[in-house]
């Protein structure tokens, strides 16, 4: 009877033994895992892959107008997307004006709110603006602006058009009158290198 107590005793100890071992080695390798695990790849968000893809689709045109008419491609993407709110703005998704451009005379257009720095403060006005048939009617109406100017001053964008960088584009957008927010520029710049759309240039 007592060798049978003995014989169940170390049985018991010995399973004891083994489910501790299983425990220790599966331990480690668990830890192992975690600490030498290769780091996972970053996962882009919904909002930078459109992003991406609205830099994508409008880059092919704006290379082409660069070629033909010398305008800097970063600076036509760089006004799109700030003009635009990247495609996202009611102008830009309903009407295809990429650039806040607007309408004086005949012509498509629609009668909308947007808000202008007069006076050292941001007002709300409604003005006339341009529609388009696609995106890409839109970039080319924006260089017959550069290249035609407006009717009081058919040369006021030929700086912009003769910059052979897109830091002297974008000031010589500031100075011409483009737009009346006081950092514009600096905001085109801005976008131009955060997006490294200066690559489209070359």
């Amino acid at each position: 009877m007592a060798k049978n107590n003995r014989k169940r005793r170390r049985k018991k100890s010995s399973f004891s033994f083994f489910l501790f071992i299983v425990f220790c080695v599966g331990s480690v390798y668990l830890f192992s895992n975690f600490l030498f695990a290769a780091p996972s790849e970053p996962v882009e968000t919904s909002e930078e892959v459109s992003r991406e893809e609205f830099i994508t689709h409008l880059a092919p045109h704006a290379k082409e107008i660069h070629e033909r008419q010398g305008i800097l491609a970063s600076i036509i993407l760089g006004q799109a997307i700030l003009e635009s709110d990247w495609g996202q703005s009611e102008l830009s998704q309903k009407y295809n004006n990429l650039f806040g451009i607007k309408a004086y005379g005949k012509g498509d257009k629609v009668y909308l709110k947007t808000k202008e720095f007069v006076d050292g403060k941001w007002i709300e006005i409604s003005a006339d603006f341009k529609v388009y048939p696609d995106w890409e009617a839109s970039m080319d109406d924006h260089t017959a602006l550069f290249l035609n100017g407006v009717s009081w001053n058919h040369e006021i964008y030929y700086p912009v058009i003769e910059a052979t960088t897109y830091k002297e584009a974008a000031k010589a957008l500031q100075t011409s009158g483009y737009a009346t927010d006081p950092d514009y520029s600096e905001k085109i710049i801005n976008v131009i290198e955060s997006y490294e759309l200066y690559r489209y240039d070359q």
